[in-house]
């Protein structure tokens, strides 16, 4: 089993940052491989909307840095991990440009999904997701627009199984390993 790790952390000394090693760990343990990227060690443009992944290069991307390479290891991982701090209800600046990168890997053409407007899949596997995201401190509103993002971009990417947890505080790594054990 193959598992890539987006890390949005915006900084090492956020006390979000013990969640990675931890995730890291945990499926490395029960055998999965592991691609892990700090996002903020990485050198990813961002999307400039050209469309060019539909059109001119279907698939790939026309910037050529680490998105390519990254968006690539996604669409062949069993697993995406997404780890980031909720900003306004959403995905960390780093997470966001890489998530936003990721659209290479549907097509340009539209279906209805639960009465909503989607993209249609280009493969016929797509990795399943898993997203812990991390408020200081409860935000119920913040809290319940990213559990509803989460839920549409999985959609969008055509995960099967896909799972959202919400981590707020003091970190509880005993919570994060409970909340990784169902799939590793």
């Amino acid at each position: 089993m193959k598992a890539v790790i987006l890390d949005g952390s915006n900084h090492q000394k956020s006390p979000f940052a013990t969640v990675n090693p931890i995730v890291t760990s945990k499926f490395e343990e029960e055998g999965w491989t592991v691609d892990n990227y700090v996002l903020r060690e990485e050198k990813i443009a961002t999307c400039i909307g050209c469309f060019g992944c539909w059109l001119k290069t279907p698939g790939v991307c026309i910037l050529k840095d680490r998105g390519q390479e990254i968006a690539k290891k996604v669409i062949l991982a069993d697993l995406v991990v997404m780890l980031t701090p909720i900003t306004f209800g959403g995905y960390s600046y780093q997470l966001k440009k890489m998530v936003d990168r990721l659209i290479p890997n549907i097509l340009p053409f539209f279906t209805r999904i639960g009465g909503e407007v989607h993209h249609q899949p280009r493969y016929d596997k797509n990795p399943d997701m898993m997203v812990i995201g991390y408020l200081p401190q409860p935000d119920a509103e913040c809290e319940d627009i990213f559990s509803k993002l989460i839920k549409r971009n999985a959609t969008n990417m055509h995960c099967l199984h896909y799972q959202v947890e919400i981590l707020t505080g003091d970190i509880d790594l005993g919570k994060v390993l409970q909340f990784i054990e169902v799939l590793a």
